[in-house]
Formats: structure tokens, sequence, C-alpha cells
């Protein structure tokens, strides 16, 4: 297997090109929530359709995020940080990876689903918002979870609680956010592998026959766990294509909140 990287607009281009390649089976691309779900509504022109241009073929992993304050943020529970920023109306920043980020919208769908009144500011990927936390000159952020994990045990920043409803296998010491005090709280990042649409069932239903066993390898999804991803079961590919398209609905709410719809 040879892996081609093609970096750019949050994966969007190396997205785009498996849409347009020949559907033999030998073209794949790990797609994410971001290329296939929330780009739908960020961009006026995507280039191409997730719901009609990738054949589903096994899904990968779920990917939570990590909830963190700097120390100096007088909060050690997402309880109290909700009555600080009620409190204290706007006079709250985070931090992010850019517009549309999951760093990003999953504050905006916390803020949505608690009345919490924060200032966004976007910096240019995960790296240097997390410098900027970790410095304290940003109070707040959803991080990736596998380079927060070694500031949080070191005590330079305090988790709150982790984006998804189960715990994260690497740190099951942290709370969901939907336990520490927002039910239903749900927001992972997650990674597909996708074929262009067309390509034929038989070569399909192999390839996810043969990636399902691989993903229950005990050894492979210790090496997810290490990445910060939670292993999971892949569905077949018509559920898969069912999921997309839910993401899309759902995120589509999201982006139009943060007011980033048709942006890029």
């Amino acid at each position: 297997m040879i892996i081609e990287n093609r970096a750019g607009a949050a994966s969007v281009i190396g997205t785009a090109a498996v849409a347009k390649a020949q559907p033999d089976g030998y073209t794949l691309v790990m797609g994410g929530g971001t290329a296939l779900a929330v780009a739908v509504t960020v961009y006026k022109r995507l280039g191409y359709d997730p719901t009609k241009d990738f054949a589903p073929i096994a899904f990968i992993s779920r990917i939570p995020f990590v909830l963190v304050a700097h120390p100096s943020l007088p909060v050690r529970s997402l309880p109290q940080l909700i009555q600080l920023a009620k409190e204290k109306p706007g006079q709250l920043s985070y931090a992010s990876g850019g517009p549309g980020s999951p760093h990003h919208l999953y504050m905006e769908l916390l803020k949505s689903m608690t009345g919490m009144e924060m200032t966004y500011i976007p910096y240019k990927g995960n790296a240097p918002a997390t410098t900027d936390v970790l410095a304290g000159h940003v109070p707040l952020m959803f991080s990736d979870p596998v380079p927060s994990l070694p500031p949080i045990r070191e005590r330079r920043l305090v988790a709150l609680g982790v984006s998804s409803l189960t715990r994260w296998p690497a740190a099951p010491e942290i709370p969901p956010i939907a336990e520490a005090g927002v039910p239903g709280f749900d927001a992972v990042a997650w990674s597909m592998i996708v074929a262009p649409a067309n390509t034929p069932n038989a070569i399909a239903n192999k390839l996810h026959s043969a990636l399902k066993d691989i993903l229950e390898l005990p050894d492979i999804q210790q090496q997810l766990i290490n990445l910060g991803m939670t292993p999971v079961s892949s569905p077949p590919p018509e559920e898969l294509r069912r999921f997309i398209n839910s993401e899309i609905g759902r995120w589509s709410k999201v982006v139009h909140q943060a007011g980033i719809a048709g942006t890029e």
C-alpha cells in the first residue's frame, strides 16, 4: 500500500482527489468528519458530494477531544466553568485550531447546550492554540487528545471532560462531558475509509471485510488508542452511508450557529 499525503484545507484537497479517481478499489482515502460532513456547509463550492461521490468502506475510529483549562482559571469541573461563564458572559475566551475545526465546533455545541457566552479566538492549527493555552494567554480549548495528555498529567492543564459519550481508553479517569454536567453531549472526530463512487460492490465488500478483521486485532486496537483514537467495530457500508448523511445534517446546524456557513 502506497500512502500519498495531500495536505491542505483540512483534508478536503486529498478527499476531492479520490472522488475523481478510478473506481477500481485501488485508490482509497482516509476521510474524516471535517471533509465528509462539516465541509459541506462551510464551503461554498466543495468540489465533491460526500453522499454521492464516495462508496463507504470501513469505519476506523472515533476521536474524542478533551476540554482543558489553564490552572489559573478558577474552575476544576465543568459545572464550575458553566457557572463562571454565566456570571461573566462574553468575558471568557477559548482557542481553536481554526474556523470549522473540531476545537471550534465542539465549543459552539457546548455553548448552545449550556447557554454559555464566550469569545472565540482562532489559530492556524492546534499546536499554536495549545501553546497559548499552556502559557495562560487563553484560558480554554477543546484539545486534540494526544498532545493534551502529558500537560494534564503534569498539572499544567486541567481536564474538565472528554467530548465522547464514553470514557477515553487512554485516560479513563477523565469523565465524559455528558457525565460531568451536560447530559447528551457527544462530539467526536471520526475517521472512515471511502472509495470513489461506483466501486463495484464485490470489491467494496471485500475491502470492508478485510479492514474489519484487521481493525479487530488487539495490537491494531492498541495502536489506535496510543494515537488518541477509540477503536470501533465497523458497521456495513450501507449503514456508513446513512451515518454520513446524519452527520452532515447534525453539524450543519452548528456551522450555521457559529456563523461560518459558506465562508470558505
